[in-house]
């Protein structure tokens, strides 16, 4: 695959996943705040999850660019990119609801501080964030420089993959309101 070719595909899946989670926002209050059965998340819990793990991700999204453009000075590019392989399969395992173990940090869990338009506007400048850094290593830079990445046991990913994960992680939680959705609507019916 071409570079240009992945970076086209890493953009559309921000803006799909951004359209598909900001759906979840106009659902009604009964719908989001319910709690699943399981214990699981409400929706409203999910989204603001989201953004926290996003939070995170972006600090690591944020250096990595600034890396990768520094890198094009000391790297070369073309070599890199020939030999360049995108792990596209264990990456996106991320999206898939419960598709491994994960066990998620403390600091990466809903506290209901926020109100449902701050986590909505956090999101939206979190996929724009990544949009922007897209457009800044629009001809490859973002494979000069990787950080590793313990989930799913990636290893060393580089700023593309990174990005890529992000989305794949709002991918995860889609399917996650999906079934809280179903299992809501099953209860109000019965």
């Amino acid at each position: 695959m071409k570079i240009h070719d992945l970076i086209q595909e890493i953009r559309d899946t921000l803006i799909g996943v951004q359209n598909g989670v900001l759906v979840w926002f106009d659902k009604p209050l009964k719908t989001r705040q319910y709690v699943p059965h399981n214990g699981g998340w409400s929706m409203d819990q999910i989204l603001e999850h989201i953004t926290l793990t996003s939070h995170f991700l972006l600090i690591l999204i944020d250096k990595g660019t600034r890396k990768a453009l520094e890198n094009v000075q000391k790297q070369d590019l073309q070599v890199a990119l020939e030999h360049y392989v995108f792990e596209r399969k264990k990456l996106d395992e991320i999206g898939v609801y419960q598709s491994f173990e994960w066990i998620r940090p403390e600091h990466m869990e809903p506290t209901g501080q926020k109100s449902e338009e701050e986590i909505r506007s956090l999101f939206i400048e979190q996929i724009q964030r990544c949009l922007t850094y897209l457009d800044q290593m629009s001809n490859g830079e973002g494979v000069l420089y990787k950080t590793t990445m313990t989930v799913n046991n990636l290893g060393k990913i580089n700023v593309y993959e990174y990005i890529y994960f992000l989305a794949k992680h709002a991918e995860r939680h889609i399917g996650q309101m999906e079934r809280n959705e179903r299992e809501y609507e099953a209860t109000v019916v019965h």
